[in-house]
């Protein structure tokens, strides 16, 4: 397991923003920026790459990259690591990958909770925001593009929020030393049109009031652009490597942000992440699927487990789908490559741009940029999470060769029945929840490389309004940094599992 965005790291960044907001509150009539007017200028000519790679920026270093990664499975598909996992946390994340049956390991996954940032709120408070990231990348054509998507994109992401933020901040109180892009502007007027109406109760001032827009929905804002310009840095620096390297490898994106007790989902490609939610239907078609599901994968089940699942009477669970496919057939995908110069043609019964890639997005393909396949997640909007929210799943498509989403969520379900008997809380299992269904998947003869990340919700993850993270400045001048859980996965060959 290598760590590919530490919680060092992640502690330094959440110092710097704290010091940043502090200096835009105590300070406003100075320049209130954290970086120099030179890295800035850097940051908005070429983005994360341009910072991590110039000598204006000196405190932005990305880690070494540790020595044999690449993705080339040659081993027996278990290993483990040289230390054992941690013990299961309700909060944690579940991870497990297998090569399955193909030679090398193309599927990356990471997933990080528990990421601090503080951000400005209204009436001059500090709010930290609790920030989790889970993703799955599936790689194609060589693990290239998958490695260093997941290797990247958290990096990216968090320096994204650093140097929006700081730019934002400044103009908010016209300290900024340089001009705003296009998009910074959009974001702060995204922000404010959503506000329109309140702002008519503040005092007829500046547009730029604390109270209009610092308020719930502005760090919102900036971490889903932060999210849409990581994946797109990550596709730059990868097409980069590629065109130096002639590599021809491609992967999927699923990524999902958990903030605040909303959900945003950004998807390239066709690896899917969806909720599996309570239900309280009771209807015989539900209950016959969950009974015979668990026939299938154990045929010699004792009739007591029977006996349980035909008498459970409790909540089932259903599928909320957060992403969908992008395949050539798709309408939009093929109106897109066709009017690229590309073409859709039907193959093995796979719709394939130009007769051989089976996807329409995608991070790197770099020959097939030219027809049309682009690397733009389609986003979702942010969306609560309910109370009736009980897992959070990202999974690669090897997972979906022989099983759908509904399958998983009912293995959910026949997993708690069969761990406690008294259909009690999920978190006491001490089993890794992703390895089940990287094992049915493989156990129903998936060919594929199999990825798939859970992540366990209970009610502190609902949507509500807490005060416990607000901060007046003045009781909190030295704010303490707390250690972070954080498990960006990425494995050589073979099978970890990482709770």
């Amino acid at each position: 397991m290598r760590l590919g965005c530490s919680g060092r790291r992640r502690r330094l960044l959440r110092a710097a923003l704290l010091r940043l907001v502090v200096l835009v509150l105590v300070a406003p009539p100075r320049r209130c920026a954290g970086e120099s007017a030179t890295c800035l200028a850097v940051y908005r000519e070429g983005g994360a790459p341009a910072v991590f790679q110039s000598a204006h920026c000196p405190r932005w270093t990305l880690l070494a990259p540790s020595a044999g990664s690449g993705g080339e499975g040659d081993g027996d598909r278990r290993s483990s690591s040289s230390s054992p996992p941690p013990p299961p946390h309700p909060r944690g994340c579940h991870v497990a990958v297998d090569r399955g049956r193909r030679r090398s390991q193309e599927d990356r996954a990471v997933c990080a909770l528990g990421i601090r940032i503080p951000f400005i709120g209204i009436y001059h408070k500090i709010k930290e925001v609790d920030v989790g990231v889970v993703a799955v990348f599936d790689g194609h054509n060589g693990a290239e593009a998958s490695e260093m998507a997941s290797k990247l994109l958290l990096e990216y992401f968090l320096l994204h929020v650093y140097f929006l933020l700081d730019g934002i901040y400044s103009i908010m109180f016209r300290k900024s030393t340089g001009k705003l892009t296009y998009k910074e502007v959009t974001i702060l007027n995204n922000v404010i049109n959503l506000y329109k109406e309140d702002q008519s109760s503040h005092s007829k001032g500046s547009c730029w009031a604390l109270p209009a827009i610092l308020d719930r929905s502005f760090h919102m804002e900036v971490l889903k652009e932060s999210l849409l310009r990581a994946v797109h840095d990550v596709d730059l620096t990868f097409s980069k490597e590629a065109l130096r390297n002639n590599f021809e490898s491609g992967s999927t994106a699923a990524v999902i942000l958990i903030v605040d007790g909303q959900i945003i989902a950004a998807n390239v490609g066709d690896s899917k992440a969806f909720l599996c939610s309570e239900s309280h239907d009771s209807s015989i078609d539900k209950k016959t699927s969950v009974v015979s599901g668990k026939r299938r994968r154990k045929r010699n089940s004792n009739n007591r487990d029977d006996f349980a699942l035909a008498n459970y009477d409790g909540p089932f669970y259903n599928v909320k789908e957060l992403t969908k496919d992008h395949h050539p057939d798709r309408e939009d995908e093929r109106s897109r490559v066709e009017a690229a110069g590309g073409y859709v043609l039907e193959w093995a019964g796979v719709h394939r741009v130009n007769g051989e890639l089976a996807l329409s997005r995608a991070i790197g393909d770099v020959p097939y940029k030219r027809y049309g396949v682009i690397p733009t997640p389609e986003l979702t909007e942010w969306q609560s999470l309910s109370a009736n929210d009980t897992f959070l799943i990202a999974s690669s498509d090897g997972v979906f060769e022989k099983m759908t989403m509904q399958d998983v969520c009912d293995l959910m379900l026949r997993v708690k029945l069969g761990v406690n008997q008294e259909l009690g809380s999920f978190a006491v299992t001490q089993r890794n929840l992703a390895d089940y269904v990287v094992d049915l998947a493989l156990e129903k003869g998936t060919t594929d490389n199999v990825a798939a990340v859970i992540v366990p919700l209970g009610s502190h993850y609902s949507s509500k309004v807490t005060l416990e993270d607000w901060y007046m400045l003045e009781e909190n001048s030295k704010t303490s940094i707390s250690p972070l859980q954080t498990i960006p996965y990425q494995q050589k060959s073979g099978r970890f599992n990482v709770q």
